[in-house]
């Protein structure tokens, strides 16, 4: 019973230590000690301050007074009253040792005031540094934690949600798209174009034909040229026209001759 008591406590306090020793907290907690400092460095400065300056007053007044009782013991000489004049130097005796005392405690006093002012500037310096230190690394840690959140986020998003519903509707386009091609190059391929152009060609011919032929009603028609006939006559008998040609060609040219010598 008692050991689990024991366990129960570690654990509580447990929790307590880890969340104090977050590093963010325990330097938050570091920069507002150096602040509270301030405010108690200053009080003993000017404590030590107010003893340099009391001991300054007691310097002054005891100087006052020598100056005083040397003044008394000069005028008891002259009035011939050594008795008075007497009195007069021990209080002058005890008075130029306090003034002793007071100047050797002053000395030390405003060494201490000019040391604690040192202390102050050294240790406002070396504060100022840490708190810009320790601010650094703070902003550095909430970036870094900004930074991991926007990680987890571009993680969320790349594994699934937004992207993987992107992806799905453009392969869904992609073979929508894919399949409307597919789908116009089949009806192209079942079209017989080889027979529509013949029988545009025909249409054609046919036109030609008609109106070759309402020309020769109207009498338009345009006889052949003898190129067109001897080419045509020639294509019907080519080869007897070549072979009788020559020996008709030779008569004629016999006869002439003979004639020009008659």
């Amino acid at each position: 019973m008692f050991k689990r008591f024991i366990r129960a406590i570690k654990s509580l306090f447990g929790g307590v230590v880890s969340s104090l020793e977050d590093p963010k907290l325990i330097l938050e907690q570091n920069i507002r000690d150096l602040n509270d400092q301030i405010p108690q460095m200053n009080e003993n400065i000017a404590t030590v301050k107010a003893n340099m300056i009391m001991l300054q007053k007691e310097v002054k007044k005891y100087e006052k007074r020598i100056e005083d009782l040397t003044a008394k013991i000069k005028s008891a000489i002259n009035a011939d009253r050594d008795d008075i004049a007497e009195g007069y130097a021990m209080q002058l005796e005890k008075a130029k040792e306090n003034l002793s005392s007071s100047k050797e405690q002053l000395k030390f006093a405003e060494q201490a005031y000019e040391k604690a002012l040192k202390v102050k500037k050294a240790f406002i310096r070396e504060k100022d540094s840490k708190i810009q230190e320790a601010k650094e690394a703070m902003r550095a840690s909430e970036r870094a934690e900004w930074q991991g959140k926007v990680a987890d986020a571009l993680e969320q998003f790349e594994t699934g949600g937004l992207d993987q519903t992107h992806d799905e509707m453009v392969n869904r386009l992609n073979e929508r798209t894919a399949k409307n091609e597919a789908r116009m190059e089949m009806a192209l391929d079942s079209i017989d174009t080889e027979t529509m152009e013949i029988e545009a060609n025909a249409e054609k011919l046919r036109a030609h034909e008609l109106v070759e032929q309402f020309k020769a009603d109207m009498g338009k028609t345009e006889a052949p040229k003898e190129e067109e006939k001897s080419v045509g006559s020639a294509n019907e008998g080519e080869i007897e026209i070549e072979k009788e040609a020559p020996e008709k060609e030779q008569g004629k040219t016999i006869g002439n001759k003979e004639k020009s010598k008659s």
